[in-house]
C-alpha cells in the first residue's frame, strides 16, 4: 500500500462523501491521482462499498438485530471459512466474524419482527450440520458504532462572553 491510498483510505472512513478535489487538497496529490488511487484500491476489492451510517431508531422502520455466538464443527480440509460461507449466505445475516475464545462464529443477524428473527435460528441457523450450539443476545440500544456516537448531545463549544 502507498501513503497516498492509506491516506485515501482514512478520509473515505470519515466520510465516503468527499469530493476528488478535497481528498486531492487533504493527501498534497493531483485529482488524477486520487481518481487513479480510488480506482485501482476498487478493482482490488480493497474498497469494497461506500455505505452511510444511518441511525434507525430515528425512521419509522421497524427491525430486530441479535449478535448470535455461534459453537461449529469445522468441516474437514476447508475449516471454519465453509461453515462460515454457508452462514454469511443466509438474507438475515450481515455480518460473520471468526472469534477465539468460547465461541467459533460471532453472527450479527437482522429481521422485520422478533418472531423472523427467531425462525432464522429455529429453522434455518441451528439445524446446519456444522452448528453445535447457539447463544443469542438482542440489540436493545446502540451508543457508537464505527466510531460514531448515537444520541449526542449537541454542545455548544462557543466561547463564553463576560462582561
Amino acid at each position: 500500500m502507498t501513503k497516498l491510498e492509506m491516506s485515501l483510505l482514512n478520509l473515505l472512513k470519515e466520510d465516503c462523501r468527499l469530493p476528488l478535489e478535497k481528498m486531492a487538497v487533504m493527501t498534497g496529490a493531483t485529482i488524477e491521482e486520487v481518481a487513479d488511487a480510488i480506482s485501482e484500491m476498487e478493482k482490488r476489492h480493497i474498497i469494497l462499498r461506500y455505505s452511510p451510517m444511518i441511525n434507525w431508531d430515528l425512521t419509522d422502520r421497524e427491525r430486530v438485530e441479535a449478535m448470535i455466538e455461534v459453537r461449529v464443527t469445522p468441516q474437514r480440509d476447508m475449516g471454519f471459512d465453509a461453515v462460515a460461507k454457508r452462514i454469511y449466505r443466509f438474507d438475515e445475516v450481515k455480518s460473520v466474524y471468526l472469534m477465539s475464545g468460547s465461541y467459533d462464529l460471532l453472527v450479527l443477524v437482522e429481521a422485520r419482527t422478533l418472531k423472523d428473527l427467531a425462525m432464522f435460528v429455529a429453522s434455518k441457523l441451528s439445524t446446519l450440520e456444522t452448528v453445535t450450539g447457539t447463544a443469542t443476545s438482542f440489540v436493545l440500544k446502540r451508543y457508537k458504532e464505527e466510531g460514531v456516537v448515537f444520541d449526542e448531545d449537541e454542545a455548544d463549544h462557543r466561547l463564553v462572553i463576560s462582561p
